[in-house]
């Protein structure tokens, strides 16, 4: 029954594009990825990647303040610029995307904006703090701004999420990271700068999730044994269709996502997971692909991250994994080695008698 659901998924996002959006296809016109919307916060003094899709070989210009930059899209219909930076900038810019159509952002800050990442310490929400409701009522702040990815892990990276900046407030508080939350909270008041937070945090994930693959490849005497469970158990046969047929599903909602935008449609609601391990949070590389490549190359000033529970019987090959996520995420946002901030855990298990591995 399952899988008939799945193929009726295919089937249904397959004919999206002829169906929905057909009278529209000759209208296709300049899109982004919804990390860019109103209200957002761009990161100030550096360099601004500003990406997106068209059609192949449409011409696109980027315009905020004083700066306009014009580039065209590539065969595959995929276009971006980089801004040279910014000051800071509280009252809020204009960033307008024009192509065959315009696309108009507004009340978009210039301050600092920090990754929330890492496993339910992180994803642990405001409404669930100590005095949660004196948090929520108190949480009245517009230089606070957040948005938050959750998508599924995949073993292909993701061009894009299904979300929206939020303006911090009493209404739009309550479900954000509370650890994200405090922490913007104190930067602002600290900096008095706008603040943009990102959380693409997932309860219970492995700290391999969010590593490359071919990064943990390519030391096999580290990680061999660990790709090689998870390789016997995807190609299982329960495993492997399963996964197959919800990846190709997701793939397909992407594109039909992006062909909405393009045509000023509504998107289209994404595939429902599947309950299976295939695209959850312990899968090498799973939440790299869902929940960081979505976000890469958006201009940061860096990463907060508390995790390592799901590690801690793994502390020696945590040493070394942890450190090889650093690196990995920051060679994919070529932006040098930006600030990564972790929280050593707490003692949380039974007392010992001698001292033992720690994560």
């Amino acid at each position: 029954m399952q899988k008939s659901w799945y193929r009726y998924w295919l089937m249904f996002l397959c004919s999206l594009p002829t169906i929905g959006l057909s009278a529209a296809a000759s209208m296709a016109a300049v899109a982004l990825p919804s990390v860019f919307s109103d209200h957002m916060v761009l990161q100030r003094d550096r360099d601004l990647p500003v990406w997106g899709w068209a059609d192949a070989g449409e011409s696109v210009t980027v315009s905020i303040g004083d700066q306009t930059q014009t580039t065209q899209a590539d065969g595959e219909g995929k276009w971006s610029v980089t801004l040279k930076p910014l000051a800071v900038n509280r009252d809020g810019l204009t960033l307008t995307v024009k192509g065959s159509n315009e696309i108009t952002l507004r009340d978009v800050l210039v301050g600092e904006v920090w990754i929330c990442s890492g496993q339910s310490n992180m994803q642990w929400p405001v409404s669930q703090t100590w005095n949660a409701d004196l948090t929520r009522a108190t949480a009245k702040n517009t230089q606070i701004r957040f948005i938050t990815n959750d998508n599924a892990g995949v073993q292909k990276p993701l061009a894009d999420f299904v979300g929206a900046w939020d303006i911090c407030s009493p209404d739009t508080v309550n479900d954000f990271s509370a650890v994200g939350y405090f922490f913007g909270k104190q930067l602002q008041e600290v900096l008095d700068v706008p603040i943009g937070l990102l959380d693409n945090s997932w309860g219970g994930s492995a700290c391999e999730s969010w590593i490359e693959r071919d990064r943990m490849a390519a030391n096999p005497e580290m990680y061999g044994p660990l790709l090689k469970k998870w390789e016997e158990t995807e190609a299982k046969p329960e495993m492997k269709d399963s996964y197959d047929e919800y990846e190709a599903a997701l793939l397909k909602w992407q594109d039909a996502e992006i062909a909405a935008k393009k045509a000023g449609q509504p998107i289209p609601n994404p595939p429902n997971r599947p309950n299976t391990q295939m695209v959850q949070q312990h899968r090498p590389a799973n939440l790299f692909n869902g929940r960081v490549a979505p976000l890469v190359p958006f201009a940061i000033r860096g990463v907060i991250w508390y995790q390592g529970e799901t590690n801690a019987g793994r502390a020696y090959q945590y040493r070394d994994m942890f450190p090889l996520m650093i690196r990995n995420w920051r060679d994919a946002w070529k932006q040098g080695d930006f600030s990564f901030y972790w929280v050593q855990l707490a003692d949380f298990q039974a007392e010992r008698p001698e001292p033992g591995d720690s994560a």
